[in-house]
């Protein structure tokens, strides 16, 4: 997604298509195949069958991208959340009225609150598979609410201040642990269990800005380490701490999100720090990792509507006796189908707004003791 307030990095763009790509595998496997169970025989798979991972990797990004952002000024702060409300609102609301429209029948004037509150309480998107991803905007837009105050804190006072937020978390998180039925839903459906997640990627940005030429020196090292360090933490998940798993108190939800946020922290550094990579075929997926980047909004949004329909009218292709073979042709299948949708929905819903957005940056430029200082004022 291209800003105004930063030079173009394609490469967030294919991750962002990863994360929305995992979370599309996620829903699929379990739609489709395995009805929402735990599977620790199959850990093999952990990053599908523990795909809901690509949500952590979107907050991750987002702390990233934003401190990214700070770092070459004060921002705005009324003009950064007009630009966020652009963002995300337009197709939200679509998705969110959609999810009133589904339960006409049952509508009450106080679900409109809703609309702020999408991850908490009983809003009327969770209760419909073609809606219920919705939750994570709520999360996101609370993030935004504090970010820019964050960002200045963190340039002022460094790493010390980070760290000391993310002691405060694991406090707050110690607390839930204690003192609620079901400590894992909270950690991962709220603020105070994700925001470790933004935070990680905020410190990342800061370690990319300050050290990129030493990364590039090793970036296949980094890279293959990160991937493998997500690999082995989605492998743990499915294997002793699935998210689906009856034991809701399970102690490693207490530090998960915040390991989680670490390996895709570690392998976005890695795929940022690569080298160009040439020839065609290379420019070609680099195009199709843009391209699926770019709609990755739509596509996380409306890629269930895109499976119910899917299951409803085709069912489940399973033309082979083998069981990743059948998945992959469903998968293919349905990212196909949700890229459709997510470039229309993109060009009719979202591109309008965000040709509205205005430059919230005050100055250009790397950060300075300056702009940390002058930031504390935004």
């Amino acid at each position: 997604m291209r800003s105004s307030n930063i030079a173009y990095l394609p490469r967030l763009d294919h991750l962002r298509f990863l994360a929305a790509g995992l979370v599309l595998a996620f829903h699929l496997y379990h739609y489709f195949f395995h009805g929402w169970r735990p599977n620790p025989e199959s850990a093999l798979i952990g990053f599908i069958i523990e795909g809901h991972s690509g949500v952590a990797l979107f907050f991750t990004l987002s702390g990233f991208l934003f401190m990214l952002i700070a770092m070459q000024g004060p921002i705005a702060y009324g003009r950064f959340l007009y630009n966020r409300i652009l963002r995300i609102a337009p197709l939200f609301l679509v998705v969110f009225y959609l999810a009133i429209t589904l339960g006409r029948d049952g509508f009450e004037a106080a679900d409109l609150f809703y609309v702020m509150f999408s991850n908490i309480g009983s809003p009327p998107t969770s209760d419909y598979f073609v809606t219920g991803a919705a939750w994570t905007i709520s999360v996101e837009f609370t993030f935004y609410l504090i970010f820019p105050f964050l960002a200045a804190f963190f340039l002022a006072q460094g790493w010390r201040y980070l760290l000391g937020l993310l002691a405060l978390l694991m406090l707050f998180k110690l607390v839930i642990f204690t003192q609620v039925d079901d400590p894992i839903h909270v950690f991962y459906s709220t603020l105070p269990g994700r925001l470790d997640q933004f935070l990680v990627g905020m410190g990342a940005a800061r370690l990319y800005h300050d050290h990129r030429e030493a990364m590039a020196r090793r970036a296949w090292p980094l890279m293959i380490s990160g991937a493998l360090a997500v690999y082995g933490l989605l492998f743990l998940l499915a294997r002793h701490a699935s998210w689906m798993s009856e034991n809701r108190h399970e102690p490693l939800w207490v530090v998960w999100s915040g390991l989680e946020a670490f390996g895709w922290a570690w392998l976005i550094l890695g795929y940022l720090a690569l080298p160009p990579r040439r020839g065609r075929l290379a420019a070609a997926m680099a195009r199709f990792a843009e391209f699926g980047g770019n709609t990755s909004y739509s596509l996380y949004l409306l890629h269930a509507s895109v499976l119910l329909l899917m299951r409803e009218w085709l069912g489940v292709l399973q033309p082979t006796p083998w069981f990743m073979v059948n998945f992959a042709i469903n998968l293919i299948l349905a990212l196909v189908l949700c890229l459709a949708v997510a470039s229309l929905s993109h060009a009719v819903i979202e591109k309008p707004f965000l040709g509205l957005r205005r430059r919230y940056v005050a100055s250009d430029g790397a950060a300075t003791g300056a702009h940390a200082g002058s930031a504390t004022r935004a």
